[in-house]
């Protein structure tokens, strides 16, 4: 099955759910910047993390662009994760948004340049090839409270699987169970050479 079909069939059906978490929503206490070379096209990009408000959720804003960091916006590519819509591509977010969940950042605007403005696409900058960078910058600015505009927060939601869930494509394979916590176990085995 295509992870494209795959993840329409996910969310349509009754497996997961949305439960409080008994936290509050959490942003940024400031701005993060920062700039670096990107994998895929050696090109640098320029990224700012700017705070945001309970339920904006994670987003990315490209050339005036609204991309929201979700599910419903990621496209197949060759061993990167891309975020697209109405013609806009953001390439290899996968370290950025793991350290930002990894941090508890839920709600922050993403602001992504690069330096031809020209680019329908751009990638995040790569750094060691790790979230070391992006996990470094979000302790040093720190974390808080996020707030709706009328100055409330929300607790934030966290999906739960109802029966374990399981999809393939040729030899790779994921596997989620329901739990009461996120556990994690990976494995990759490259052929050895001759």
């Amino acid at each position: 099955m295509r992870i494209s079909a795959t993840i329409n069939s996910f969310k349509s059906s009754n497996i997961i759910s949305w439960k409080t978490t008994g936290k509050l929503q959490q942003t940024l206490v400031g701005c993060i910047e920062l700039s670096g070379k990107t994998l895929q096209s050696g090109k640098v990009s320029k990224v700012k993390i700017w705070p945001g408000f309970t339920g904006q959720g994670r987003y990315f804003e490209f050339h005036s662009n609204l991309i929201p960091a979700s599910i419903d916006f990621v496209r197949e590519l060759l061993l990167c994760t891309s975020l697209c819509k109405d013609g806009y591509k953001i390439r290899t977010v996968e370290h950025l948004l793991s350290a930002l969940e990894a941090k508890g950042i839920d709600n922050c605007r993403i602001q992504i340049q690069s330096l031809d403005s020209e680019d329908t696409e751009v990638e995040v900058p790569i750094f060691d090839g790790s979230a070391n960078a992006w996990v470094e910058a979000i302790e040093q600015v720190g974390r808080k409270e996020a707030l709706d505009r009328c100055g409330n927060n929300v607790e934030k939601l966290a999906p739960y699987l109802s029966e374990p869930f399981y999809v393939s494509r040729n030899d790779s394979f994921m596997v989620a169970f329901p739990a009461s916590k996120v556990h994690i176990s990976c494995g990759i085995d490259f052929p050895k050479g001759k």
